[in-house]
């Protein structure tokens, strides 16, 4: 899929606390494979700014919350 991204995300812990949803749920409410958000999660993979905007809108939290992209030196 390419190599990975240096953009950090807390999606199992936003899906843990939004009654434990799963993968596939998450997958399904955003329009994306699970193996999307799969590889999203595993820092594989860098989702579009759409993809990330909807994410954080289904947890309705910012966007910053959801992902995060550390500072350049």
């Amino acid at each position: 899929m390419g190599k990975p991204t240096r953009i950090t995300n807390r999606l199992r812990e936003l899906r843990f606390h939004s009654k434990e949803m799963t993968q596939a749920e998450l997958a399904k409410r955003v329009g994306v494979t699970r193996q999307t958000i799969i590889a999203i999660e595993q820092g594989k993979y860098s989702p579009s700014l759409e993809v990330a905007f909807q994410i954080a809108n289904v947890f309705k939290v910012p966007l910053e919350e959801a992902f995060q992209y550390p500072e350049s030196d």
